[in-house]
């Protein structure tokens, strides 16, 4: 189910809201919580149930996450009986941690390694109708982290039951694409009495929220992604401004998909008086790729750094090892995203980028915001063009139209107030019409205008928590947000996934 979806606002969301609160009024506490978690298990299994034969996953991974839960909270369970760092806390600990990766790398890297496997031997081996289940990185990863911090003697004073464990996990907001929590973050808020106790306020902040991840979903990211798809399928064939645009929407695509998403997890979250932690904070104004890694998708950051950086050895063995743990780190959080060579280049990307980053901070030498900002967000674009691209002939393709390795060609409408410029070598083609770009009013350059103006929002206005802390809650923004939701409702024929999910 998606939360962008007529059946999603207009039936689930209305009835999972009255249930639970119903519940909790009559201080049917337990109950709230089992309500919560059954509406839970509904919401991730809706595709599987509803779906069109042959167009959804196979029903027996509502089975696999529901067995995932009781098997990770049965050896959670264990290994806070044990002391610590015995060798019996570690053997489950190890268990689990196995049980985990057996799981994911099953469904999401059996094909990846098969055919790699393939290519390099010229085999044929194959598993067939293997579909990746919805969210396993979220819920696989969150279930490591919590055995990790049952290890850690972290839940040792605590005595989780099933049922909360069981929504800890699959609480519906934070379910499919996050963002990835810790069992201190939201445990003791589903324990807590007091937020059982119905808030107007936090259900207005939920709707806040909710609404401007909404319009940022349908708005913006759902008017990118033709221009994306087109231009991403055209790569042998781009030009060099054709290549740009592409580049630059994707890049507004993805944040304002995923961050849009984000803000409706929670806005969900407060409408049952459950504060979720920020996952995005204006990345895009970072001025290094560290601050980028601090402002983006903050929850699996932190998951990297507490979970597989410092465990390696951080920054404590010296440089040499340093670098190497940011690099293996970035390689593994870019497998992560996704079973392909391309994922793992970008990854690798991300931690060559801060390798670079860490030596440049040790010489001391700082450079003008502008050109600091600069560097980083083309450092950024190069590595999204990676990222998106279906393989590496194809990011290849699309870089080299970008560097102007295919010659920089001009479209018709600007050409001839340029030529002069063909003293100084750039190439004006009598050929070099925008074939990929979309048209409005016969004029490309509008296609400019529309990133020109995402571009300045993203740097220059405030981000989602920002503008929920300046609301007032008054007649004006009532209508406002009101007026914004009504048009995000009449838009929802034009449903689309968000692209997290295929995480």
């Amino acid at each position: 189910m998606l939360f962008n979806s007529t059946i999603f606002i207009l039936g689930f969301l209305p009835l999972t809201l009255f249930g639970f609160w119903g519940l909790s009024k009559f201080r049917l506490t337990q109950g709230a919580t089992i309500w919560l978690l059954v509406s839970s298990l509904f919401f991730y299994s809706y595709w599987n149930i509803f779906a069109p034969a042959g167009q959804g996953q196979t029903i027996h991974y509502i089975f696999l996450i529901i067995l995932s839960v009781v098997i990770n909270y049965s050896i959670g369970t264990e290994i806070s009986k044990c002391e610590q760092s015995s060798n019996r806390a570690k053997f489950f600990l190890v268990l689990g941690t196995i049980l985990n990766l057996s799981i994911i790398i099953y469904y999401k890297y059996a094909n990846f390694f098969l055919d790699s496997f393939n290519a390099l031997f010229s085999t044929n081996y194959q598993l067939e109708n293997l579909i990746l289940p919805l969210g396993i990185s979220f819920y696989t990863f969150t279930q490591i982290a919590y055995l990790v911090d049952a290890y850690r003697e972290d839940l040792k004073k605590e005595n989780y039951d099933l049922p909360t464990y069981g929504l800890f996990i699959l609480f519906f907001p934070q379910l499919i694409a996050g963002p990835i929590l810790r069992h201190d973050e939201l445990i003791p808020q589903l324990r807590s009495l007091k937020n059982k106790i119905f808030s107007s306020k936090n259900l207005a902040l939920g709707f806040i929220f909710f609404t401007i991840g909404l319009s940022k979903k349908l708005i913006i990211a759902d008017t990118l992604s033709p221009w994306v798809a087109t231009i991403f399928n055209n790569t042998s064939s781009l030009t060099f401004l054709e290549a740009w645009v592409g580049a630059i929407s994707y890049t507004l695509q993805l944040y304002f998909d995923f961050s849009g998403y984000s803000d409706m997890a929670i806005g969900l979250g407060y409408m049952f008086n459950i504060v979720l932690p920020i996952n995005f904070n204006s990345p895009y104004k970072a001025t290094s790729i560290s601050d980028f890694w601090r402002r983006w998708h903050i929850t699996l950051s932190n998951f990297l750094r507490d979970y597989l950086y410092i465990p390696l050895g951080g920054s404590r063995r010296g440089e040499i090892r340093r670098y190497a743990n940011l690099i293996i780190t970035m390689l593994l959080g870019g497998l992560w995203h996704g079973a392909g060579w391309t994922f793992v280049i970008w990854g690798g990307l991300q931690g060559l980028y801060l390798s670079i980053n860490h030596s440049w901070r040790k010489l001391n030498i700082s450079l003008p915001q502008w050109l600091a900002w600069t560097i980083t967000f083309l450092a950024v674009i190069f590595g999204w063009v990676m990222f998106r691209a279906q393989s590496l002939s194809e990011a290849m393709e699309m870089i080299q139209a970008m560097i102007g390795m295919k010659g920089i060609v001009l479209p018709g409408e600007v050409r001839g107030k340029l030529g002069f410029l063909t003293n100084f070598g750039l190439q004006l083609n009598p050929w070099g019409d925008f074939k990929y770009l979309p048209s409005f009013y016969d004029s490309k350059l509008l296609s400019f205008l529309v990133l020109f103006v995402l571009m300045i929002g993203a740097l220059k206005l405030p981000n989602s928590q920002e503008i929920a802390e300046k609301i007032n809650f008054n007649s004006f923004w009532a209508l406002l947000l009101g007026l914004l939701a009504t048009y995000c409702l009449l838009s929802l024929n034009r449903v689309s996934e968000f692209l997290y999910f295929q995480f």
